[in-house]
């Protein structure tokens, strides 16, 4: 699969990678990867942590479960075992990850961090280089996804609270925070989640909704309110869809304005795609927002010794804060040379064609639509890069066609 130089002094060796590069070994990278494979095409993936899918292993909470059906969820050619149930854990969708990696024999190399990534016009190559190796291939593909750090945001006065401080990344379980006094900063699926948790274990949680929400039904009819929006779209108008989504959202829940949860003017589905902000699919948090037990809160004007100074004029004394405030791309700070992703790191050109750039370089799970995304990513990406091993020169790379050696 490579040829690799023997690491001379303090010098990274060189590593000459047949197939692509990928950076992530999470579902995009390992989908990217298994397409390739049954296609014949070797590939290498680079992960800077110690394991799979360290996303879903490391940075989320233990209640969690996929907000989708798992047949909306299968990565491509693997499906979910039969005996899983409809919505399944974050546990058993770690248990498959780890089993689609052994079905198509996938072995990444664990922490390898990409430092920096450019093409080398001169060559015509990828160089690739993390901590302790430059690897060097035709083709590179992105797939270290949406969410690859935390974000915080800046809040005057954050430095001085003296209680605990958490990104939703580091939250674990409502448990560890029993009977204390929790603001939690966010309203998207993880705000309302934890905020559930919180509530679920004596925690008194105050959740800050500072933006407009569409909140939905996570069910309707016996049947995921997702998936009925998917099939629906096959046949109606987008708007149509969303209407339906609305009145349905109204009769079930209620009007959510009355609770301070204010809908947007454009439709779930609609704004999804326009932006990526994924509509809220409620799990019992709402009605304990109507019971008083989650008090919803306008967004933070400061952050005091003790607590937080509200917009509406409120103040009030917390325990702790969880931001539940999401993640951002970190591909600007080591992917160089390329204008194909923008400086917040995601791809300039809109779903469905932002899997392919110029010259090799390929994003898979950048599509703001999730896992259904991954799938689609990853087949396009296995198809493109197949027609080129399959057609080019180079498809049976050896040493005589290129030598390694250090690049000034």
């Amino acid at each position: 699969m490579a040829s690799c130089k023997e690491t001379v002094g303090n010098h990274p060796s060189l590593l000459f990678v047949h197939g692509p590069i990928i950076v992530g070994a999470g579902p995009s990278g390992l989908s990217v990867s298994a397409c390739l494979k049954n296609n014949g095409v070797p590939s290498l993936i680079l992960e800077r942590s110690d394991c799979l899918a360290s996303l879903w292993h490391q940075r989320t909470y233990d209640r969690l479960k996929l907000h989708l059906p798992k047949h909306l969820c299968e990565l491509p050619l693997f499906g979910f075992p039969e005996n899983f149930p409809k919505y399944p854990t974050k546990h058993q969708f770690l248990s498959y990850i780890n089993s689609y990696a052994a079905h198509f024999s996938i072995v990444p190399r664990f922490k390898q961090e990409v430092k920096r990534a450019e093409f080398d016009s001169k060559i015509g190559f990828w160089r690739v280089q993390t901590q302790d190796c430059e690897y060097i291939s035709k083709w590179i593909v992105v797939a270290t996804g949406e969410n690859a750090e935390p974000m915080i945001p800046e809040i005057a006065g954050i430095e001085r609270f003296e209680g605990d401080l958490v990104h939703a990344s580091g939250y674990c379980r409502g448990s560890d925070f029993g009977n204390k006094r929790v603001l939690v900063v966010g309203c998207g699926n993880s705000g309302m989640e934890v905020s559930l948790d919180l509530c679920s274990h004596n925690a008194i949680p105050y959740l800050v909704v500072r933006n407009t929400v569409h909140i939905l039904p996570k069910d309707m009819f016996g049947f995921s309110t997702f998936g009925i929006a998917v099939s629906l779209l096959k046949w109606l108008p987008l708007r149509l869809v969303d209407k339906f989504l609305l009145l349905m959202a109204q009769f079930t829940l209620g009007n959510t304005d009355k609770l301070g949860l204010r809908r947007p003017k454009t439709g779930p589905i609609e704004l999804k795609n326009a932006t990526g902000k994924t509509p809220v699919l409620d799990v019992g948090t709402l009605s304990q927002i109507k019971s008083g037990k989650i008090k919803v809160m306008e967004g933070v004007k400061e952050i005091t010794r003790n607590g937080a100074k509200f917009m509406d004029g409120q103040e009030e004394e917390f325990d702790s804060i969880i931001f539940a405030t999401g993640y951002k791309s970190n591909v600007p700070s080591w992917l160089k040379g390329s204008d194909f992703f923008t400086e917040v790191g995601m791809p300039r050109t809109p779903f469905p064609n932002s899997w392919k750039g110029q010259n090799g370089l390929y994003a898979g799970g950048f599509t703001r639509r999730g896992l259904l995304g991954t799938a689609s990513d990853a087949l396009n990406i296995a198809r493109d890069i197949t027609n080129q091993w399959r057609t080019s020169t180079d498809s049976k790379c050896s040493n005589s066609h290129f030598t390694p050696q250090r690049y000034p």
